[in-house]
């Protein structure tokens, strides 16, 4: 049995993955009603969730207090990366669904769940997400909150002594390490995943919506292949696409199946650990892109409000849709990092329009018709493009240190 294991684990973990994947598929078709196998997915996400909240605050809080005087980080290059594709990911959808309206058939699409009334009340949202009570985000996975505390910690942190951050430090390797140990359970978590997909949603629903998914689908290949790796060019002036392709190897494979970026994070920390980036960088910009960098989620609002537009034959000119780019990209931001979580901002994209809020929610129970597909391609969008702008900074950082002091010997007579 020990030498079974030691050869399993030699093999990649995406290899392995690919693995669970057919394995999932192949017992859902032998034996449907084996609801075991699902119990695996649901424990492999139960556990990332688990683990990741407490990551986050001791990543975070270790980086903050042990950051040495005059090191510089990369968070502003980062923010602006995310806000940049969450915007063009936005713009790009409402391009597309012009290109190929998609109208919907409305009756019966309900879902009793409450949306945001508006904009100003995700914002309030937002700062009510940050005063939280710590052990209360702990426990609701709460990443804003945890963020907020973790920081503050930090910070306050930064004048202990040595034994104090070497604690930290230690604790944040410790929990770091439980994580690897539940990412090596991924093949058989992504098994009972798809094992369950199959069983329980089926794809036959999906036929009605063929249109709207390629649509979807479509609008968030071409922000993961062509325009995520044009922001990267522009920053690295090399070749983005072995960078892109890792991402979506690594990150993007497992956030598919998950479908949450927070579950998500461990496995994002392990890449850029893998990949050499400055943990005091990552160890903050992936816990924050899991919550602010959406652009898959802009992608989502963006589509089916405007197939709520076309539906319902409402002109829309180019002001208004330049201004549903914005309000997707803002909106998006606001949208929790779990399945489905961007679905219940589409009626405050909907109220730009004046669609009643009816109307809006039969929109959001299409989405959740849709979303063993829609969600799993924008969370994988969403959590492999935190890896991919952390890099393309830190990446980019390095390249200029290499460049300035060439500079620095060229005289300018």
């Amino acid at each position: 049995m020990k030498a079974i294991l030691l050869k399993w684990n030699q093999i990649s973990l995406v290899k392995r993955i690919f693995a669970g994947l057919a394995a999932g598929i192949l017992l859902a078709l032998i034996v449907p009603k084996a609801s075991g196998i699902a119990l695996l997915g649901t424990l492999f996400v139960s556990a990332l969730k688990a683990v990741a909240p407490v990551l986050v605050l001791l990543l975070v809080m270790s980086a903050i207090a042990n950051h040495q005087k005059g090191r510089r980080t990369n968070m502003k290059s980062i923010l602006g990366l995310y806000g940049t594709s969450t915007f063009l990911a936005g713009l790009s959808a409402v391009a597309v669904s012009f290109l190929f309206p998609v109208s919907l058939s409305l009756a019966g699409a309900t879902t009793e769940m409450t949306p945001p009334g508006g904009i100003v009340e995700v914002l309030k949202g937002l700062l009510f997400k940050v005063v939280d009570n710590p052990v209360n985000a702990l426990m609701e996975a709460n990443y804003i909150g945890i963020l907020a505390w973790a920081l503050l910690l930090g910070v306050a942190l930064k004048g202990a002594g040595d034994h104090t951050k070497s604690m930290l430090t230690n604790g944040s390797d410790a929990v770091s390490q439980i994580v690897k140990w539940v990412i090596q359970l991924a093949p058989f978590g992504i098994m009972g995943l798809v094992f369950e997909a199959i069983t329980v949603s089926g794809l036959a629903s999906l036929l009605g919506y063929g249109k709207l998914l390629l649509v979807l689908v479509g609008c968030m290949l071409f922000i993961a292949l062509v325009v995520n790796p044009l922001i990267v060019y522009v920053h690295l002036r090399r070749n983005p696409y072995p960078l892109v392709f890792s991402c979506l190897k690594e990150s993007g494979l497992t956030a598919f199946f998950t479908r949450s970026s927070a579950a998500n994070i461990p496995v994002n920390m392990r890449l850029c650990e893998k990949l050499g980036l400055d943990k005091d960088t990552y160890s903050v910009s992936i816990p924050l892109g899991a919550t602010i960098n959406m652009a898959g989620a802009a992608v989502t609002i963006s589509v089916l409000t405007l197939a709520a537009v076309h539906t319902l034959g409402i002109h829309v000119d180019f002001g208004t849709a330049l201004i549903l780019s914005v309000l997707s990209a803002i909106s998006a931001a606001g949208a929790s990092g779990v399945a489905g979580g961007s679905l219940l901002l589409i009626p405050l994209a909907c109220s730009l329009f004046g669609i009643s809020n009816d109307i809006a929610m039969q929109v959001v129970g299409v989405g959740f018709i849709i979303g063993v597909i829609q969600d799993s391609c924008e969370t994988a969008l969403n959590s492999s493009s935190d890896v991919l702008f952390t890099a393309t900074a830190d990446y980019a950082k390095k390249r200029r240190e290499e460049v300035l002091p060439i500079l620095d010997t060229v005289s300018l007579d």
